[in-house]
């Protein structure tokens, strides 16, 4: 699918000053082939240029989710009231039980959902890799989707048996590291849209194997590399200054390996230490509201007092598992921003006074999820805000709808963080193409990724890969009835070193 030149004409642009504030002005935006050639007012084009009434809507960069496991789709609905431990057995390692034609269309229900909430970049840290297929089918599934991903490539820790529960010994095998050679070589895909990253958490392996990896990684092109990485009683620490777990900033600092391309998920109770010494690198951060409140991972980074303001300008935006929660950035923008201003509030009455203003704006949070997103993944100069020149990626907001009218004029970015749902979003163009229209998200081309992995001819729309996600996921059903979770639950805390006496009822 080529694209064209449309004309989206007389809307409220959101525009960043190279302070980040956002202007929001009425003027046209232009699009010609994949960037935006425009902005300004009246714009005159010629009769083969599209034409898209934007009065009463507001024009808004794309979206950018830092951190997803796009595979999770088959699971969406088991993890309403679960914690972090639980989600080990009960899903993370249930890819174990996925085939590659699984992840396909998991992977692809996860992209659009992205995609129908206004996200056109997402960063996958894909930890399903059973076989070179499964990496290719993932992959595939997102160059068919038309979004604009860093595809994680992740030498995952595999199940090698369920009872007893036993992980494979080694999980930087030849076939995983010649993959990863293949895949980061051959890319980019999908005319540019789709880049090689490593999504890596084996730290527990010897020095010289990570910075092997790292080495070899970057000797292929690989540019960014991400890492899970949250402090918590749950796992055992031999280092008395942090709560449990590994340091992974200052492990990675005394390896040498830490620099700006380093993109942690979470960094949740970091200590003040590593702080000082991430901001120092200028590494960055994805911070995921909705899963580090619920699984007990801690509270946000992002707009901590804890931290004070030393690394907001660090963080990002990711949605980590649309398994538990949306993949809605904006809905991530307005649990942060509230649970933020309800510590710090909470904070200020429990010494009896209330504060004169609130600690953070709708501005901020909003920026997390785009200009700070495209500093994330280092595409600053490419996405994350509209200006001449940039990648046309763009979401088009009903500013008229029940929940964003009169909001979209006085205020479009509160109403956008505050007042919008999935349903106010009308349209949404990644690389000059639109991808949804109309409220409804476009057909996509199963033959988009053929060169990587077969899914079928032809092209399907959302209500036939629904379908299709239905019967699969009752399948996958089948396949781990059977399943001892209780012996998978002992096996993850044997295996990870968990520290079981520090899970209690209260």
């Amino acid at each position: 699918m080529a694209a064209t030149s449309i004309l989206f004409q007389g809307g409220t642009v959101l525009i960043h000053d190279e302070s980040d504030h956002i202007h929001p002005r009425k003027a046209d935006v232009l699009i010609e082939g994949d960037r935006i050639s425009k902005i300004e007012p009246n714009i005159k084009v010629g009769l083969a240029v599209q034409v898209v009434d934007c009065k009463n809507k507001i024009i808004s960069p794309g979206f950018i989710d830092t951190h997803h496991h796009l595979w999770q789709t088959l699971l969406k609905g088991r993890h309403a009231n679960e914690l972090l431990l639980d989600y080990f057995h009960n899903g993370n390692f249930t890819s174990a039980m996925h085939k590659p034609e699984d992840i396909f269309w998991g992977e692809l229900g996860g992209v659009l959902e992205c995609l129908d909430a206004g996200t056109t970049t997402v960063v996958d840290h894909s930890h399903h890799n059973y076989s070179p297929e499964h990496s290719k089918a993932g992959i595939a599934a997102i160059v068919s989707s038309g979004i604009r991903s860093i595809y994680g490539y992740c030498p995952t820790p595999r199940v090698k048996t369920w009872k007893p529960f036993a992980l494979e010994e080694n999980m930087l095998e030849d076939w995983v590291l010649n993959t990863m050679e293949e895949l980061a070589t051959a890319a980019p895909f999908g005319d540019g849209r789709v880049q090689i990253g490593l999504a890596f958490d084996g730290f527990f392996l010897p020095k010289e194997m990570v910075v092997d990896l790292f080495e070899r990684a970057r000797k292929v092109g690989i540019k960014m590399i991400t890492s899970h990485f949250t402090l918590n009683p749950i796992f055992y620490s031999q280092d008395p200054k942090v709560i449990g777990g590994m340091d992974i900033v200052q492990l990675l600092n005394s390896y040498n390996l830490l620099d700006d391309s380093i993109l942690f998920s979470h960094a949740t109770n970091i200590t003040t230490e590593a702080a000082t010494v991430l901001r120092s690198k200028n590494a960055k951060i994805s911070t995921t509201p909705s899963t580090e409140l619920q699984m007990a991972l801690g509270n946000p980074v992002a707009y901590n007092t804890r931290y004070e303001s030393s690394l907001n300008h660090q963080c990002s935006l990711g949605i980590d598992c649309h398994s538990s929660n949306s993949a809605s950035i904006p809905a991530q923008m307005n649990l942060l921003l509230q649970s933020s201003r309800g510590r710090y509030n909470q904070s200020m009455i429990d010494n009896l006074k209330v504060p004169k203003k609130t600690n953070v704006t709708v501005e901020e949070v909003f920026n997390l999820g785009t200009v700070q997103g495209a500093r994330a993944v280092q595409m600053e100069d490419q996405i994350g805000s509209l200006a001449v020149g940039k990648k046309a990626d763009l979401v088009i907001f009903d500013g008229l709808s029940p929940a964003m009218v009169c909001a979209a004029v006085h205020d479009p970015v509160a109403a956008i963080v505050l007042h919008s749902s999935v349903r106010d979003i009308e349209m949404v163009i990644i690389d000059g193409i639109v991808r949804k229209e109309n409220s409804m998200l476009k057909e996509v081309d199963l033959e988009a990724g053929k060169e990587l992995w077969n899914a079928g001819k032809g092209r399907v729309s959302w209500g036939e890969t629904a379908e299709k996600l239905v019967e699969l996921r009752e399948e996958f059903q089948e396949r781990i009835k059977g399943l001892d979770m209780e012996e998978a639950r002992n096996g993850v805390i044997k295996a990870f070193y968990l520290v079981e006496g520090n899970i209690v009822d209260n």
